[in-house]
């Protein structure tokens, strides 16, 4: 541990990535809750052993446990919230086949290890160098682990939200990319649309009938082309399909699509853009649903002096610590959205989020564990 002069606190890098490992090798896909509470199962005994409190709700609609631990120090008053997710993007067997936990030089590869296991592992190592060495942060702690971020988080928010709400400060173990964390995030909005057409033979009556999916392709160009680059706005269709049989003229297709926007203003004046829309050709009618998936991330004065302390003690440690606003979208756009300080980014560096080329560099690992530490030990 640091002391109060500021001297770095002892740090067991191959520790901290044998901890990690562990992790990685529970393969965690946000859709299966079975595997994923197989993780949240580790995460509960390691920290029930260091004497933490553990509250566990359980899953819902197929996924995961959520999963919240307590430091048996500080009571209940308003303290730090460590807000992590267990779940990735990948399938169960891409450990064993596309992307093994292996070794490289200064990369460690495995499915997660980025996004964001190293980041999760990392602060919850940070805690347990406290308890080993008999002290206590200033302010409580409180870790919540989710089990469904990678689908934006449907069955947590509200417990985020609301855990956030009784403490002071939100630290996201999201992964550092470039070293930089992450200062401000778009908001998130998600359109989904249906259109109905009208069936016909494609050949002996094509005059008949309305093809749904043409219609969707006319929209799907429009859509597109509401991005823009000098505003910061991103437009998705991400996810497109209609049609029965290729000799009949389609008569249901679908979208859905992704809708990105640095403001609040933009991303309500995108969706009533999209609400608004009409059939382009005749005889088909559209069904059209809208919603914030996730709010914007502001940089808020209280995450701006959040950052400029944490950059400070990583000067302190001996790296230079920046920030960067993103386009990706994190749990932290909830809290930050409620107005409490939140600062994003804080896990391990490395490359290829939600890749099979994912990888973090184990050199970044001492120098985050103990910016992690400081973090803990300093922030009243």
């Amino acid at each position: 541990m640091p002391d109060r002069a500021g001297n770095q606190p002892v740090i067991d890098d191959e520790e901290v990535l044998a901890g990690i490992r562990k992790w990685v090798e529970i393969e965690t896909p946000s859709p299966d809750g079975a595997a994923v509470n197989q993780l949240a199962d580790l995460v509960q005994s390691d920290a029930m052993s260091l004497g933490a409190h553990v509250d566990r709700v359980p899953g819902r609609d197929g996924y995961g446990d959520i999963l919240t631990v307590r430091s048996p120090w500080g009571g209940d008053g308003p303290g730090i919230l460590i807000l992590s997710h267990m779940d990735t993007v990948h399938a169960i067997g891409t450990l064993a086949d596309a992307n093994p936990y292996r070794r490289d030089g200064d990369r460690v590869y495995g499915p997660g290890i980025f996004d964001m296991k190293s980041g999760a592992y990392l602060a919850f190592y940070a805690f347990q160098h406290f308890v080993r060495a008999g002290l206590e942060s200033p302010l409580p702690l409180t870790f919540l682990y989710v089990p469904e971020e990678e689908i934006g988080s449907p069955t947590s928010r509200q417990v985020i939200e609301d855990t956030a709400r009784q403490n002071k400060y939100v630290l996201v173990t999201e992964p550092a990319h470039g070293g930089l964390c992450c200062t401000a995030r778009k908001g998130v909005l998600h359109v989904d649309i249906k259109i109905h057409g009208r069936p016909a033979h494609a050949g002996s009556r094509h005059q008949d009938g309305r093809s749904a999916l043409a219609e969707l392709a006319r929209h799907i160009v429009a859509l597109e082309d509401l991005t823009d680059y000098e505003r910061d706005i991103t437009v998705n269709v991400g996810l497109a399909s209609g049609g029965s049989f290729i000799n009949v003229v389609p008569a249901e297709a679908e979208a859905k699509v992704c809708i990105r926007a640095p403001e609040t203003s933009m991303l309500d004046e995108l969706r009533d853009h999209v609400l608004s829309l009409q059939p382009l050709g005749p005889d088909v009618t559209l069904e059209i649903a809208a919603e914030i998936n996730r709010p914007v991330f502001p940089r808020g004065p209280g995450t701006v002096q959040l950052f400029e302390h944490t950059k400070e003690i990583c000067r302190e440690i001996g790296f230079e610590l920046e920030e960067r606003h993103s386009g990706g979208g994190s749990d932290g756009n909830f809290t930050a959205a409620l107005g409490i300080p939140t600062l994003d980014g804080l896990g391990a560096d490395g490359h290829g989020h939600h890749t099979l080329d994912e990888y973090i560099l184990f050199s970044s690992l001492a120098p985050r564990a103990r910016m992690w530490v400081r973090l803990l030990e300093t922030l009243t």
